[in-house]
């Protein structure tokens, strides 16, 4: 029998950028052995060697999680739908559990400021006393920072907690509403919190000009109420969910990639938290981030909206909150879909019987080498951009190894280079001699080391890695190759 299975976006290079695909089977598991077969390269990103599903990949059948139910053997219906979702990542009771007569009282500016919301039964002075009272802590103040710092602002959340540590960047600009080209150059702490307190004066705003790490979460997250997740990498999003799990505080939950962004309420204390979706994440370089995908300017405004709606409902205790439910937007079709999630009675954060108890390095979890020294590495590891441009010009027998994506490679690149993504290098490495000088490089030098250093492990060992990558050698060598 024919059932669809829909690829996500991530997925789509291996199945020739498709994103549904017609399969026969009368299980899930035949059904993923039939795309599988058609498609070989995608089989290693799915399942181990033994053939066991990969933890940091969930299928849904109809909307319904069956991981948790030997989704193998599940039997599956003419015209079901299967979806893969790879990590990328009645009324509710109010996070702020004091009485009414406790909250802090409205002012007559306050009152005009919030009239709006006061009107509306569903939130009321009770609500907006409850908002006022809340305080909340925003991870990152890029995509999804911006547009949720500026609707919990404007709403009233009282007190607004910002977790951030990088530089406005030109780049920034298409899609970080926060910030205007004057804040170039500034922390961007300094810069949301400025603009913030100038949408609303009857609020107070926490900068934290530092790095998110174990060493520090505990202590930053214990005096909020809640955690919104606007990151862009995965160390850092499971930090975020197990320091939530740990200290007993829901985890608003927001990705985007390209056109295609999720939402959720991961909460241990009442209902699934992320690891329940994705007890581990995907191999590096598998799911690219924002500075390597790239992102539709807008995404980041609708899924970072959604996150905004979330907090405010839980604070004031209305609707229905995305707590064990997964909602995904398309941009592309305009198009949502729900997902219902179960809690994994395995989790090893959230569980009955938890086998971790305290936060662990983030960075070693998810498969990420440090950034290796050209001591423990050799000094033949790194090659710098001059150095580069010598060599070619004598006219030494070198293969520039692209590393980047696509779309990278189409805005600019070093005359003769030869295009391989990151992802794809373990597939494609019958195309490299194992005997040449290969000098891979990409944005800026981190994801050609980590390719210099798996291309050295194969045999490759004349692999050197590109000191600063493409944007030194528009900077240093030549001025005519767009910066990106």
């Amino acid at each position: 029998m024919s059932i669809t299975i829909q690829i996500p976006t991530p997925l789509r290079r291996f199945t020739s950028e498709q994103g549904e695909v017609q399969v026969d089977g009368a299980t899930v598991g035949e059904a993923l052995t039939s795309l599988t077969d058609r498609f070989p390269t995608l089989r290693r990103h799915l399942y181990t060697d033994d053939g066991t599903l990969r933890s940091f990949v969930n299928i849904f059948l109809n909307d319904e999680d069956v991981r948790h139910l030997k989704s193998a053997q599940t039997p599956v219906a003419q015209g079901d739908t299967l979806v893969i979702i790879p990590s990328i990542a009645g009324g509710a009771p109010t996070v702020a559990e004091s009485e009414t007569e406790t909250l802090p009282g409205l002012n007559p500016a306050e009152i005009r400021h919030y009239s709006r919301h006061l009107i509306m039964p569903e939130i009321g002075t009770a609500g907006q006393r409850k908002l006022k009272a809340a305080k909340v802590l925003m991870i990152g103040t890029g995509g999804l920072g911006s547009p949720l710092g500026l609707y919990l602002a404007a709403a009233g959340v009282g007190t607004l907690g910002l977790v951030d540590f990088d530089v406005v960047d030109e780049t920034n600009l298409h899609r970080q509403v926060l910030f205007s080209n004057k804040d170039v150059g500034r922390p961007k702490t300094e810069a949301a919190a400025e603009r913030l307190r100038g949408i609303n004066p009857h609020i107070k705003v926490v900068a934290h000009d530092t790095r998110l790490e174990s060493a520090n979460a505990l202590d930053l997250f214990k005096d909020y109420d809640l955690v919104v997740d606007g990151t862009d990498n995965f160390p850092t999003r499971y930090l975020v969910n197990d320091a939530c799990v740990m200290l007993g505080k829901p985890n608003v939950y927001g990705s985007i990639f390209r056109f295609e962004g999720q939402v959720s309420i991961f909460w241990g204390a009442q209902g699934p938290c992320y690891r329940c979706l994705f007890p581990e994440p995907p191999p590096p370089g598998l799911v690219p981030s924002c500075a390597e995908g790239g992102v539709l300017g807008v995404l980041p405004g609708i899924i970072g909206s959604l996150q905004a709606n979330e907090v405010i409902k839980l604070i004031a205790g209305v609707g229905d909150p995305l707590i064990g439910r997964l909602v995904l937007f398309d941009a592309l079709k305009m198009k949502f879909r729900e997902l219902k999630l179960r809690k994994d009675p395995n989790c090893p954060v959230c569980s009955d019987h938890p086998t971790q108890r305290e936060l662990i390095d983030y960075e070693q979890f998810c498969g990420i080498a440090p950034p290796p020294e050209s001591a423990t590495m050799g000094d033949d590891f790194e090659m710098s951009v001059q150095e580069l441009k010598r060599r070619l010009d004598e006219g030494q027998e070198l293969v520039v190894l692209d590393v980047r994506n696509p779309p990278e490679y189409e805005i600019c690149r070093i005359e003769g280079s030869k295009l391989i993504p990151l992802g794809e290098l373990q597939d494609r490495l019958g195309e490299l001699d194992p005997a040449a000088t290969i000098v891979a490089h990409c944005h800026h030098g981190g994801r050609s080391a980590q390719a210099v250093q798996f291309l050295r492990q194969m045999g490759f060992d004349r692999a050197i890695n590109l000191a600063g990558g493409i944007d030194k050698w528009s900077v240093n060598v030549d001025r005519s190759v767009p910066r990106y």
